[in-house]
């Protein structure tokens, strides 16, 4: 019985897919995707279970940034990083000069996104944002990356059955999604074509540069540091939202792990990732370009960090506390209705960490007694009744 439930489950799947694949082909007709072109996707716009499974499953949202950072900045990486950086030193500096982006970002974009080339995803794109297109988080904005992955393949850059990339249709050295690959891909190499998939990473690294330079890179300048915080800080004040002139957070008492001023390089923003008892960092104006890449703060911080230990910087960065473990998207988003019925709007409930969610969360902790940090916990969510 089990097994009948399973297949008339993936058969009305099934078919729920190909009903929407039949509509998405005529939308794409009508926006000018040519018939030869979609005559070779088809193939590849089949039901993929696979791909919601991974959506689900994300573990960077249960760790804190001692974890992350575990993960994406190991030794290993530093070192193949480093002799990566020795063996394509041409490539890199001319990049560079090109853009005016620092070669050490630039590889630790490569090395976090692809641990240098070595894994840029054996998935169809054509079947992942289809996938994602038809029934998923963001069902809009992945049909709109379909349809610019087809045009893409209409204008000769790749055939259908080369377009691979990730699970969630991030593509090439740089995991580009199709839209970012039509503002920001180069042919740095000058071939005719803006090669993001293949072996030789030129294009794939130029891409990454000239994205980083599009969105004003300041070469020479630092992502930020890891700073000291002062007893009584005010956390309401924490956050990539809330930029201030250097010298008002000096005004504060914050200070570099050593104790000493921070330098200026214009406004920036203090961030606890892990709330009040992680390590704490000043983030100058590159770091929030790398959040364009990926609003993820976690990221931006590893890859900075990679990019100073690439450069040769020894420094370590301050561990959270044993057991600090963030939630779940799925406990967030339960925490986020939670809030949200007892009085502290969080302005919707996806699972994610924004502004709006750390405003009604550092409320609550302030109501509660609580040093309003704006870090969930399992406590925080225990805490609140469920809502109705």
């Amino acid at each position: 019985m089990a097994r009948s439930i399973v297949t008339d489950t993936f058969g009305d799947a099934e078919k729920s897919f190909d009903q929407w694949r039949d509509s998405y082909i005529e939308k794409a007709t009508q926006v000018g995707i040519s018939d030869e072109t979609l005559k070779h996707a088809m193939p590849f716009l089949v039901l993929d279970p696979s791909i919601h499974a991974q959506q689900s499953n994300q573990s960077e949202f249960a760790l804190n940034i001692s974890q992350y950072l575990d993960r994406a900045v190991t030794l290993e990486r530093v070192s193949k990083g480093r002799a990566t950086f020795r063996n394509q030193r041409q490539i890199l500096n001319d990049i560079a000069e090109a853009y005016r982006v620092d070669p050490q970002v630039i590889l630790a974009i490569w090395g976090v996104e692809t641990d240098y080339g070595r894994v840029r995803g054996a998935h169809s794109v054509l079947t992942a944002l289809g996938n994602l297109a038809h029934n998923g988080h963001r069902a809009s904005f992945f049909e709109a990356e379909l349809t610019t992955a087809l045009s893409i393949i209409d204008g000769g850059h790749v055939d259908a059955d080369a377009m691979l990339g990730s699970w969630a249709g991030a593509m090439g050295h740089g995991q580009f999604m199709p839209s970012s690959f039509l503002n920001f891909a180069v042919d740095h190499d000058q071939d005719g074509r803006r090669d993001i998939w293949s072996n030789d990473p030129t294009d794939g690294l130029a891409s990454i540069a000239n994205y980083l330079a599009q969105h004003d890179w300041h070469e020479s300048q630092p992502w930020g540091i890891e700073v000291q915080l002062t007893d009584g800080f005010d956390f309401t004040q924490a956050g990539p939202e809330h930029r201030l002139p250097t010298a008002d957070w000096n005004g504060m008492g914050v200070c570099t792990i050593e104790g000493t001023a921070l330098p200026d390089y214009g406004d920036a923003s203090v961030l606890c990732p892990s709330g009040a008892t992680g390590p704490a960092f000043l983030v100058n104006h590159n770091f929030h370009v790398i959040l364009t890449y990926n609003r993820a703060e976690a990221y931006g911080i590893a890859v900075g960090y990679l990019s100073d230990r690439l450069a040769g910087s020894r420094a370590k960065i301050t561990p959270c506390p044993e057991g600090l473990t963030p939630l779940t998207r799925g406990q967030m988003a339960q925490l986020q209705m939670r809030l949200t019925a007892a009085g502290y709007d969080t302005q919707g409930a996806d699972g994610f960490t924004g502004p709006n969610t750390r405003t009604a969360l550092r409320a609550y902790q302030n109501d509660i007694g609580l040093i309003p940090d704006g870090f969930a916990t399992l406590a925080l969510l225990n805490g609140l009744a469920p809502s109705a």
